[in-house]
C-alpha cells in the first residue's frame, strides 16, 4: 500500500519557535519540510530569506521543498542549491524560459518543481512535462496561508495526472493550500501525491498527530 508524501508548511509555524517546529516536522511522520520564499512583488506578501532558510537547514535531515513565489528565480537557483534545497519549485508564471530554468535546477543537483496559480491550465507544461519532476497546483491564490480551498482543483489534479500517465512520466503532483483533513483523502483520490499542510498541521492541537493521520492516507 502506497501513502503520500507529506509537506508541513513552515509558513505556518511559529517564527518565534521556529527550531521547536522544524523539530517537530524531523520528529514526526512527515516526509519533507515545505518552504515558501515570498518577494512581495510576484505575491503580495513577505515572507522569509536565505538567512533564516540556513537557520531551518540546521535542525532539519528531512528534504526541504523550497516553494518560489518570487520573480526572476534563475538568480537564486544556485543560492537555494547552496543552502540545501532538495526541491526547487518556480512558477510557471515567473519564468520566461521555463525549460532553461528546469535544465539550471536539474544541473544545480535539485530536483525541479514548476507551480501553476489557480488560473492556470495544466496544458501549459504539455512540452516540458519530462523535465519536471514535481509539479506543484495551488489550489488557493498564492501570498498567504489559511485561505479556503478552490474546489476546482480537484479537476485540475484530474486532468495533469492524466497528462502525466499518458506520458509516462513519474511526475509527482503537490497540492498547496486549503488541504485540510477533510479533503485531503478526495485530493489523493483525484490524482495527487504529495500533501502541503501549514494552517491544518500547525494551529492543531496534535500537530504530530495530525500529520500522521495525513500520512496514513493511502494512494488509489
Amino acid at each position: 500500500m502506497k501513502h503520500p508524501i507529506i509537506a508541513p508548511s513552515l509558513l505556518a509555524a511559529d517564527f518565534g519557535n521556529l527550531e521547536r517546529d522544524v523539530k517537530m516536522v524531523e520528529a514526526s511522520e512527515a516526509h519533507w519540510h515545505h518552504i515558501d520564499v515570498m518577494d512581495g512583488l510576484f505575491v503580495p506578501n513577505i515572507s522569509y530569506g536565505m538567512p533564516v532558510i540556513q537557520a531551518i537547514a540546521k535542525h532539519a535531515t528531512k528534504p526541504l521543498d523550497v516553494h518560489l513565489m518570487i520573480v526572476d528565480p534563475d538568480r537564486y537557483i544556485d543560492t537555494f542549491a547552496g543552502l540545501g534545497a532538495h526541491n526547487l519549485t518556480v512558477h510557471y508564471e515567473a519564468c520566461t524560459h521555463l525549460h532553461r530554468s528546469l535544465q539550471h535546477i536539474h544541473s544545480a543537483g535539485m530536483k525541479t518543481g514548476v507551480a501553476l496559480n489557480p488560473h492556470t491550465p495544466v496544458e501549459v507544461l504539455s512540452e516540458v512535462l519530462e523535465e519536471i519532476d514535481l509539479v506543484c497546483l495551488m489550489s488557493v491564490n498564492p501570498g498567504f496561508g489559511g485561505q479556503r480551498f478552490i474546489p476546482r482543483t480537484y479537476e485540475k489534479i484530474k486532468a495533469l495526472r492524466a497528462l502525466i500517465n499518458d506520458r509516462g512520466c513519474n511526475t509527482h503532483i503537490e497540492i498547496d493550500g486549503g488541504v485540510t483533513l477533510e479533503n485531503a483523502a478526495s485530493l489523493l483520490e483525484a490524482g495527487a501525491d504529495v500533501l502541503v499542510a501549514g494552517s491544518t498541521v500547525f494551529r492543531s492541537e496534535n500537530p504530530t498527530g495530525t500529520i500522521s493521520r495525513l500520512a496514513s492516507l493511502s494512494l488509489p
